[in-house]
């Protein structure tokens, strides 16, 4: 799952060696804290927050058929 989300981010930024992910695992939960250059905050946000919300849809998606629960963080 944390490749994905790579994937995903590093198609979006135009700085893709900035891009990193952490995941943290506790029980049946994962949280992913996904790391940006400050120029492309909004790029990975979009309008309305309409990019990191299909994000975070498709990992959930992903998740479901895992039987584990993934929480998307976007930070700098």
């Amino acid at each position: 799952m944390k490749e994905l989300v790579e994937v995903m981010a590093k198609s979006l930024v135009s700085n893709p060696s900035a891009v990193a992910v952490e995941e943290e695992t506790t029980g049946t939960t994962t949280v992913l804290r996904l790391h940006v250059a400050p120029d492309d905050m909004g790029k990975v946000i979009g309008k309305q927050g309409r990019i990191a919300k299909a994000i975070r849809s498709i990992m959930k998606a992903v998740a479901t058929r895992e039987n584990v629960k993934v929480i998307v963080e976007i930070v700098e």
